[in-house]
């Protein structure tokens, strides 16, 4: 039996066999977490004494600090039996992550990309923790390296060193592909011979080689069913 009509609510108890059932949003703040609880659980005293309580997160992670928090106050105030968390639902937890990248990702990640405009002159280097973004070139003798990907928005004429030191499942991308020369993890490849070629081009590893294919017609995230967060 349901005891609220709030079916959005974000805390809801209901019976279910020889226990209750917590329905909860574990984004939400303690304090108002425990309030509910208290509204919830006060017409229920009777029934809420060494009764087994399962807090059920849906489908967001579970928090084991929060289940232990809730009960010891739950078992100190209405003298519960046990309190438990529901378990994992097979593939649930891949959903709900890619769910939140694309429903509201910037409430959960600080940005991996570092983004410069302008042109990489020979004699530069420049170094991203992370993923690198140039809009911009990058010319003969520059050189960039990245922690992750490599995407030059122009042209990429110098040398590019994505995935250090051992991500090899990164990709150099680039407008104007003609580096001289391509290191991906620890693989390493010169670059392509001289060509009037102008499409976007990439290189990835692929059995242990650096291969570079046109990126429009590989299209390689394309057929991912979701975006995610990389």
């Amino acid at each position: 039996m349901e005891t609220t009509d709030q079916n959005n609510a974000p805390v809801r108890l209901k019976g279910m066999g020889d226990g209750l059932c917590v329905s909860l949003d574990p984004d939400q703040p303690r304090a108002f977490i425990r309030s509910e609880l208290t509204r919830l659980f006060q017409p229920l005293k009777h029934l809420a004494v060494n009764a087994r309580v399962i807090l059920d997160f849906g489908e967001a992670e579970g928090d084991e600090g929060l289940v232990d928090e809730l009960g010891v106050f739950l078992k100190e105030n209405f003298g519960v039996g046990s309190v438990t968390q529901t378990p994992k639902r097979r593939g649930s937890s891949e959903d709900f992550v890619r769910r939140r990248d694309v429903d509201r990702s910037w409430h959960h990640y600080r940005s991996d990309v570092l983004m410069l405009t302008g042109r990489v002159r020979s004699g530069q280097k420049v170094t991203a923790r992370r993923h690198l973004l140039i809009l911009g070139d990058v010319n003969p003798g520059g050189e960039v390296v990245a922690g992750g990907d490599i995407l030059i928005m122009g042209s990429l004429a110098g040398t590019a060193i994505a995935g250090q030191p051992d991500e090899v499942d990164t990709i150099v991308l680039a407008l104007d592909f003609r580096p001289t020369q391509v290191q991906i993890g620890s693989v390493v490849a010169a670059g392509p011979p001289p060509s009037r070629r102008r499409f976007p081009e990439y290189a990835h590893v692929e059995g242990g080689h650096i291969v570079v294919e046109n990126y429009m017609k590989a299209n390689p995230f394309g057929r991912m069913p979701w975006p995610e967060v990389r």
